[in-house]
């Protein structure tokens, strides 16, 4: 159950794709940072109570996580803490603490990036293009597998600088050509060495920097290109004959860094989302999504507060797959596969789902090798391969990764967001993804089975003079937003096992799922032992309530050892428990 997580559960979980052999490394925490831990409080607990816990470790607070009135009114309820000794001893301290609703690391993050107008106009900007063959456009704009932005363009659809992202990720070069009339300048903080809006950051005036804890955003010795790359996909201003052009030619970007040179940590990432969902509350920013580019570490009831809180503010969280070449529905990849339809151990759930997972498709619509996917975890691809955009030094490159396609969509909730100004973020949310294209590479790979795509979702705005519509366009509206869909849940309720085994054995392992959920559903499972092989996922067919039994076979290694099996089936978005997902079962080889 959430409230009885262990943090040793899914640190036994290794990074291996479900085609390959199911075999399972123990590992330690993921990287973290020593000596420090995150603590979210319950909220009953009393200042004293708050001072013994913290003691019982040799703990002092470092920060206080939440926006300047949270942390005046509460005290913080989440808290960065500094300890002495390891954090697994304090960890285990801590875990069934009853004033501590949730102890966990502070692990480091990393972006999801992997390195490798006159730009548009030369035909090298293909995940904007349309399939149009081309009528919108210049001659050399064509892409089946393009996200359609041109056409969304020839609509009259560019975007308006009243709609706001949140790029939390690295620094962005707020001066280079192609994005300084797109950066947030702060009307409500001018540059006096004072916090005049009373928001904790003094001098706030594009932003903030979370990892050196100042006001600039753009730091060249840190390099800065990730956060300024993801930045022209989304809003590279267009029509202006230089360098790129992003989904949006007008937006306002705000910078949120919490990147330095060695990644970042979810105490940084909670305070950058924090400060975005403070600026939307405190001026009524019209912030419509956050983008974020990055990942690392497990799930944590921290950053999952800080989403969940968010999505209650209006803003979209919009994150990309994963790198790995993982199925996330096995394999949770956070923050992706967070979900604010269910709630962390301190903040109840949002009412909607505000994430949308991308992964990363090339431009013959192929799911790029290093993409994650999932059938459930996943909701769309975008272009994510060889992708130019801005870098810093006010210069130009392509990358690949999730990272990249990650702004595609990020931008089209705002374009979107633009053109229907009385969108709710559920029908901005389905309206992109009850739009996607049917690509064959992502049929049972992501929720919607395809990938990003702009075309329709503008006809019913005016016609602009001058258009370069096709003869003859259907003005017919956007898709209506589907409603959200019923949430299933499964249950591992046992594995059984022989105790010992013997060496080199061939075993049967006999594991018990249950369809916890209302509907019938469809259940898999895999089974991942820490030693031997065992064979592939299997998958049965349940009516709700109903149990079954499925039968792994395990040939147990060639030497004495002690070997845990991991029963997992898939995460899915939504559902009522994650670790009930998740049975542990040990035996002795010998």
């Amino acid at each position: 159950m959430l409230k009885t997580r262990s943090y040793l559960l899914p640190a036994l979980l290794a990074v291996v794709a479900i085609s390959a052999p199911l075999t399972v490394t123990a590992q330690p925490l993921k990287p973290h940072r020593d000596g420090e831990v995150i603590i979210g409080f319950r909220s009953s607990t009393d200042e004293a109570t708050k001072q013994r816990t913290l003691a019982s470790v040799g703990g002092g607070i470092i920060q206080l996580l939440g926006t300047a009135q949270e942390r005046a009114n509460t005290r913080g309820g989440m808290q960065r803490v500094r300890i002495a000794g390891t954090v697994a001893a304090a960890l285990d301290r801590l875990q069934n603490n009853p004033a501590v609703a949730f102890v966990e690391p502070n692990y480091i993050m990393q972006h999801t990036e992997v390195s490798n107008d006159s730009h548009y106009t030369a035909g090298t900007l293909w995940g904007l293009f349309g399939d149009d063959s081309p009528v919108c456009g210049p001659s050399g704009t064509t892409n089946s597998f393009g996200s359609d932005a041109e056409e969304a363009w020839a609509y009259g659809a560019t975007g308006s600088k009243q709609v706001y992202v949140g790029v939390v990720d690295e620094g962005i070069q707020v001066n280079h050509p192609d994005l300084a009339a797109n950066i947030w300048n702060n009307p409500y903080d001018p540059v006096d060495g004072r916090d005049n809006d009373g928001n904790g950051y003094v001098d706030d005036t594009n932003g903030w920097d979370f990892a050196h804890k100042d006001r600039t955003v753009y730091d060249p010795s840190d390099g800065d290109m990730h956060g300024t790359h993801v930045s022209g996909t989304i809003g590279g201003v267009g029509g202006n004959g230089v360098g790129v052009a992003g989904v949006n030619w007008n937006v306002t970007i705000i910078s949120a860094k919490f990147f330095g040179p060695q990644g970042g940590s979810p105490s940084d990432a909670i305070d950058a989302i924090n400060y975005l969902r403070d600026l939307k509350a405190r001026h009524g920013l019209n912030i419509v999504a956050i983008n974020n580019s990055w990942g690392g570490g497990f799930y944590s009831s921290a950053l999952h507060t800080a989403i969940l809180r968010a999505a209650k503010q209006g803003i979209l969280f919009v994150a990309a797959a994963g790198n790995s070449g993982f199925n996330n529905d096995f394999f949770p990849a956070y923050p992706s596969n967070y979900t604010t339809l269910q709630p962390s151990m301190i903040e109840s759930s949002a009412g909607y789902e505000a994430v949308v997972a991308v992964a990363a498709i090339d431009s013959s619509g192929r799911l790029a090798s290093f993409s994650n996917y999932g059938a459930s975890s996943v909701d769309i691809g975008a272009p994510g391969v060889s992708i130019l955009s801005t870098l810093g030094g006010s210069s130009y490159g392509s990358y690949s990764g999730t990272s990249m396609a990650t702004p595609h969509v990020t931008g089209a909730v705002a374009l979107y967001a633009s053109a229907f100004p009385s969108a709710t973020p559920q029908q901005i949310r389905s309206a992109i993804l009850s739009n996607a294209k049917p690509t064959s590479s992502l049929t049972g790979r992501c929720a919607t089975g395809g990938r990003l795509s702009l075309s329709g979702l503008f006809r019913s705005l005016p016609q602009p003079p001058g258009s370069d519509l096709p003869p003859g366009s259907d003005p017919t509206p956007a898709p209506t937003p589907n409603p959200t869909p019923s949430v299933p849940d499964v249950a591992i309720v046992s594995i059984a096992v022989p105790n010992p085994a013997g060496i080199g054995s061939t075993n049967s392992i006999s594991v018990m799922v249950e369809n916890q959920g209302g509907s019938r559903e469809t259940i898999s499972v895999a089974l991942l032992p820490t030693g031997g092989q065992a064979g592939g996922p299997q998958s049965t067919t349940l009516d709700a309530g109903a149990t079954a039994t499925l039968t792994f076979s395990w040939k147990a290694p060639t030497k004495k050892q002690s070997v845990t099996f991991i029963g997992v089936a898939p995460v899915l978005k939504g559902e009522k428990d994650v670790f009930d997902n998740l049975k542990l079962a040990t035996t002795t080889v010998q």
